[in-house]
């Protein structure tokens, strides 16, 4: 219990995909500019990661490992990834129409998001059962949504600020993201006292 709980905590805060490893920063900084598409986006990474940690883990424990395969786990994790992803975006289209209107060109990005297929990578590096395996996809999700809804709270308040011109657009935007990322430095520090 207390290594799930670690793992769930540890992949949310202290190993943030987004703002400590820096994966996904494209939907990060292409889908936040509005807090409904960045929890819509965030909802359906979330749905992915699991979903693809769910179908790889067995993939990779009951035919790549005993077959000598493995060098072959990177493009079969891509080629689930992208068929899971084909999936969200036709069950959005059908059912929320107005959500697939808005995440436009980044739900199909979602493929080559690498925050989804390095969750994968990592479950796998670090030998976790199919239970932690889920956990950590679940809090690599979760901190991918926490990371969005932060930012897009920031960018929606930055869009009321009086920014000089030359700030103004794609400078305040990284300007916003590093100084987000940086406060997510502090949550090592607390890892270093709980979990050991």
């Amino acid at each position: 219990m207390k290594l799930a709980f670690s793992v769930l905590i540890g992949s949310i805060l202290v190993e943030n995909f987004v703002l400590s490893k820096f994966l996904g920063i494209c939907p990060f900084l292409g889908v936040s500019k509005k807090l409904n598409t960045a929890a819509g986006m965030s909802v359906a990474v979330i749905f992915v990661m699991l979903l693809a940690t769910a179908v790889t883990q067995p993939i990779n424990r009951y035919l790549l490992m005993p077959n000598g395969l493995d060098y072959l786990q990177t493009i079969v994790f891509i080629l689930v990834i992208a068929a899971l992803v084909q999936l969200v975006e036709t069950v959005l289209k059908k059912f929320l129409p107005a959500l697939y209107k808005a995440l436009g060109i980044y739900l199909p990005l979602i493929t080559t998001n690498c925050a989804v297929l390095g969750v994968v990578v990592l479950n796998v590096n670090n030998a976790y059962s199919f239970g932690i395996a889920m956990i950590n996809s679940l809090g690599a999700g979760l901190g991918f949504m926490l990371a969005m809804v932060m930012f897009a709270g920031v960018r929606e308040r930055l869009e009321s600020c009086d920014i000089p011109k030359f700030l103004q657009g794609l400078p305040s935007t990284l300007i916003a993201a590093s100084l987000v990322s940086l406060s997510f430095l502090g949550f090592a520090g607390l890892a270093e006292g709980i979990f050991k």
